[in-house]
C-alpha cells in the first residue's frame, strides 16, 4: 500500500519529463514484482502497458517475450527488485536485454524499491559491496537511466554509471500526515541514528519535534534498542525508516 501511495503521484511526472521530443512514442513495459503500481501509472499517464509474456521454465529460469514493435522506442520497465530479490532482479535484467535486442532507442528501469541497497559499503573483511553489483549488471544489461525512490544511501548512485534520478516520497508521506492527523502533538521518530536527517527533513515540513532511537545491531536481521532520545511519553509518534 506505501508502495502505490508514495509512489504513484511522483513517478509518472518524473517519467513524463524524461520523454525526450521526438517521432517515438513511450511503451511502459510492467514486469511481475508490482503489476498494480505499473497498472496506476499507466492509467495516470494515459499510455497502456506494452505487450508482454513472463514465464518460468519448470528449473526456475526466466523466460521474457516483448509482444510488439518497440523499434526506435522510448521504453520504461517498471519492476522493483523486492522480494524475491533475485528473482526480480533477473526479471528486470532479462526485460532489458530483449528491449535491446528488439532495437528499443531508449531503455529507462524504474525501480521504486531498489533492492542490495542497504549493502553500499565493505561491512568487513572478505564482504562485498552487492550494491555496486547490481548497479553495474543493470548498466550492462543495456539500460540507458534508472528511476528510483529513497534509496538506502544517496551516494549509491554514484555507482551507477548511466544517469539515475532518485525520487524522495517525503512531501507526499507530509501531506498524508496533515490530512489524518493534527501536528499538534506529533513527533517525528527515527528509528536509527542513520535516520536522523531524513527524520528532521519530514519533522520540519510537519513542524513537529523529533526523536531517536539508539539501537544495536549485534547481526544481519537484529537489532537491540538502548536508549530513546527525546521525550515521547503522550505524543502520537510515527516513525520514519527507509527499508521496513
Amino acid at each position: 500500500r506505501l508502495s502505490l501511495s508514495a509512489s504513484i503521484p511522483a513517478l509518472p511526472l518524473l517519467i513524463s519529463l524524461t520523454i525526450e521530443k521526438g517521432p517515438s512514442a513511450m511503451k511502459l513495459l510492467s514486469g511481475t514484482s508490482n503489476r498494480p503500481l505499473a497498472r496506476a501509472i499507466a492509467d495516470y499517464l494515459d499510455a497502456p502497458l506494452t505487450a508482454s509474456e513472463i514465464e518460468r521454465f519448470a528449473d526456475g529460469e526466466i523466460f521474457v517475450r516483448i509482444d510488439e514493435n518497440v523499434r526506435g522506442e522510448d521504453v520504461f520497465i517498471i519492476q522493483s527488485t523486492s522480494c524475491p530479490a533475485n528473482d526480480h532482479l533477473m526479471e528486470l535484467l532479462i526485460c532489458t536485454d530483449a528491449l535491446v535486442r528488439a532495437s528499443a532507442r531508449r531503455i529507462t528501469a524504474v525501480i521504486p524499491y531498489f533492492g542490495y541497497a542497504r549493502q553500499d559499503r565493505k561491512t568487513g573483511g572478505r564482504t562485498p559491496i552487492s550494491a555496486k553489483l547490481v548497479a553495474n549488471l543493470i548498466a550492462k544489461s543495456g539500460a540507458d537511466r534508472v528511476l528510483t525512490i529513497d534509496l538506502h544511501a544517496g551516494q549509491i548512485q554514484g555507482f551507477f554509471d548511466i544517469p539515475t534520478d532518485n525520487l524522495f516520497a517525503t512531501k507526499v508521506i507530509e501531506d498524508d500526515i496533515r490530512r489524518r492527523y493534527s501536528v499538534e502533538d506529533l513527533m517525528i521518530v527515527s528509528p536509527d541514528v542513520g535516520g536522523v536527517v531524513r527524520a528532521r527533513a519530514l519533522a520540519k515540513l510537519v513542524d513537529a519535534e523529533i526523536a531517536i532511537v539508539d539501537k544495536r545491531r549485534p547481526k544481519a536481521g537484529v537489532s537491540e534498542v538502548m536508549n530513546i532520545i527525546g521525550d515521547v511519553e503522550g505524543r502520537r509518534c510515527i516513525l520514519f525508516d527507509d527499508i521496513c
